[in-house]
């Protein structure tokens, strides 16, 4: 796919991306690093859970959901970061063996009123699993190049961290 900029964008665009499928060593060992909690680390505990089963950490669905949609290279020359994430809700238990992709919807595009080379759109993602069940939503602000014009020329900037 071409790269998309924020003037390419039109609220009410979704993107679609490639699913992936989710193992069970890679919950175990996503959880192992990051969110060691027994319903993420050891079947016999999980099966005692609420859940009833072995589910993947929350913060591992959003890091797929998310990647998949950079991967897909929509934004591969145009973004510039995110200033954050916003509403952020697991809605469903993502287990082994389900197969996760991302839909985005773009609910707000909004040119910079201080730097005319960018803006920030507001893309609402949604994970899904095979079913078409919704597991994870949550709204980034995106920061975006505008499309280059001919001729065009803008100061290359630092960020003071």
């Amino acid at each position: 796919m071409n790269t998309q900029y924020l003037d390419d964008l039109k609220v009410g665009q979704t993107f679609k991306t490639n699913g992936v499928t989710i193992t069970e060593a890679e919950i175990i060992g996503f959880a192992w690093k990051y969110d060691p909690q027994p319903f993420h680390l050891d079947a016999g505990e999980a099966a005692k859970s609420p859940y009833g089963g072995l589910i993947a950490s929350g913060f591992q669905s959003l890091a797929v959901c998310f990647r998949l949609f950079i991967q897909s290279g929509i934004f591969l020359e145009s973004s510039i970061g995110s200033p954050g994430i916003d509403e952020l809700r697991w809605l469903a238990p993502v287990r082994p063996g389900d197969t996760l992709h991302t839909e985005v919807d773009v609910l707000e595009v909004r040119p910079s009123t201080s730097r005319p080379d960018r803006g920030i759109v507001r893309l609402k993602y949604q994970a899904r699993n095979q079913h078409g069940d919704a597991v994870l939503s949550f709204i980034v602000n995106h920061l975006l190049k505008l499309r280059p014009r001919e001729g065009q020329c803008f100061e290359k900037q630092t960020l003071n961290i």
